[in-house]
């Protein structure tokens, strides 16, 4: 059955660092996957100007064609400040999103991430899904982002405990490709967003279920009609 996948994140590049091999696993199927992001992921720096939110969204675009997948309507709340609106704001843009595209497959963040905006996102998201009687959207899963989920602690954040793994032995090329595309946001080994840590994050998830590579995600919901 084919589906209408719906990735929301905080920030171009998470949907590449949790989850582009699960994309091009989408995308190699026949579904059509949209991205939606929240802010230009640049914002909040020092030094950032425009030309680092263009260098951002040129590299987001590379991304797309990398995996297969489209950019939907993407927004510009304040990066790592995304607590500072009220959350109805965001459940706003996440309801556009949703009733435009009307997935049946929806991914965000985990709430046990330490940045802020993921958890804002991610409240967001369970908010605007909320069950109705004429809701197409049959599953949520949650993923992983390194250097955010890892950064955690749950005594404060609580846990991400994952409970599907998807085999991306055969898509890793295309998600180092999409990694490499964001190459200003890739950090050296062995900081865990490295393209080597990410890789040996990616072998965990693996080796927890007897395959080379793999990403992990949290089902909170799953609906079968």
């Amino acid at each position: 059955m084919t589906e209408i996948v719906l990735v929301i994140v905080a920030h171009s590049d998470d949907e590449s660092i949790s989850m582009a091999g699960t994309i091009t696993r989408h995308v190699s199927r026949g579904d059509k996957v949209v991205v939606v992001s929240m802010t230009d992921g640049v914002g909040a720096r020092d030094s950032a100007n425009i030309d680092d939110a263009n260098s951002r969204k040129v590299s987001a675009d590379t991304a797309s064609n990398d995996l297969g997948f489209q950019w939907g309507e993407c927004y510009d709340f304040n990066d790592n400040a995304m607590d500072a609106y009220p959350l109805i704001d965001v459940v706003k843009a996440v309801e556009k999103a949703k009733n435009e595209h009307k997935p049946t497959l929806v991914y965000t963040h985990s709430c046990a991430d330490l940045n802020v905006d993921h958890g804002v996102v991610a409240n967001a998201v369970l908010t605007a899904f909320r069950p109705q009687p004429s809701e197409t959207c049959k599953e949520i899963r949650l993923f992983e982002v390194a250097s955010a989920t890892d950064y955690g602690n749950p005594a404060v954040t609580g846990s991400f405990v994952p409970n599907l793994f998807v085999d991306i032995t055969k898509n890793w090329a295309s998600k180092e490709r999409a990694l490499k595309a964001y190459s200003s946001e890739m950090r050296d080994y062995p900081h865990s967003r490295s393209i080597e840590g990410i890789k040996n994050l990616a072998k965990l998830r693996g080796n927890q279920i007897g395959y080379d590579l793999a990403e992990a995600f949290q089902v909170i919901r799953k609906i079968e009609s």
